[in-house]
């Protein structure tokens, strides 16, 4: 069995653990032993036995606490927790020279897939404006969505010059190497992300919508179980999925 921690009480982390309560093998016995649920209480983390991954989908305030836990223990970590600045990023980078992680924004197959198209699509639209937009349920905290930041980092490695641009607003004309983010907060929509070509005389969206969040817990944990057996390192989905 795979002796794992989750980092959070709240949707995501209730999930993951009902999620990985019923995973089984080919013999009908259990894959995952938690042994650890973690909430806002953090020196709970200090004194969580050592596990073999540990699944984060919490918030930024605990990213000192899991990479301390990750030092102490070897743990491999499972990070899905998004608004991360990019000095917190490459502390994990460096996290991975030591221990098994893999961070990503979005833990859907469908996302990941949706990242290449982007990519091909850029490449092949070269010229169209791009524009993209995420909606998400009203209690989410950051904004832009880590998916959308992931996506638009899809247009710019094919667009090296490209810059973000957050909403708008004012009188500004839209400038050719833009990149339009745009968040909507609404109801309970589990996650919605469009990515939009467009010239004056044709509109091209890609559009990914995620029905159920179960689908993100079930990817996490795919990705726990692909890391206990991996060498140190920083890996992504593209490492999951294989070529």
């Amino acid at each position: 069995m795979i002796k794992t921690v989750i980092m959070g009480t709240g949707r995501m982390g209730s999930l993951i653990r009902t999620t990985a309560e019923g995973v089984v093998d080919a013999a009908g016995q259990p894959v995952f032993n938690i042994v650890a649920q973690i909430g806002f209480d953090l020196s709970e983390l200090e004194n969580a036995p050592a596990a073999d991954v540990i699944i984060d989908f919490s918030n930024v305030v605990t990213f000192d606490a899991v990479v301390a836990y990750v030092e102490r223990t070897g743990a491999a970590l499972v990070s899905g927790t998004t608004g991360y600045t990019p000095e917190q990023m490459d502390r994990l980078r460096e996290l991975g020279q030591n221990a098994r992680v893999m961070h990503s924004g979005n833990y859907s197959i469908g996302i990941a897939a949706l990242r290449h198209l982007v990519a091909q699509a850029t490449r092949e639209l070269p010229g169209f404006d791009c524009e993209i937009v995420e909606t998400h349920h009203n209690q989410k905290v950051d904004a832009p969505s880590g998916t959308a930041l992931m996506l638009a980092d899809a247009v710019k490695s094919q667009r090296p010059d490209a810059e973000y641009v957050y909403g708008r607003s004012g009188q500004h004309k839209r400038q050719p190497n833009e990149i339009g983010i745009h968040s909507l907060r609404m109801g309970n929509v589990v996650g919605e992300h469009e990515v939009i070509f467009a010239t004056d005389n044709q509109t091209i969206t890609l559009k990914h919508q995620a029905h159920d969040r179960a689908l993100f817990a079930e990817g996490a944990l795919t990705a726990a179980g692909f890391l206990v057996g991996q060498p140190a390192g920083f890996y992504h989905m593209d490492d999951l999925l294989g070529p």
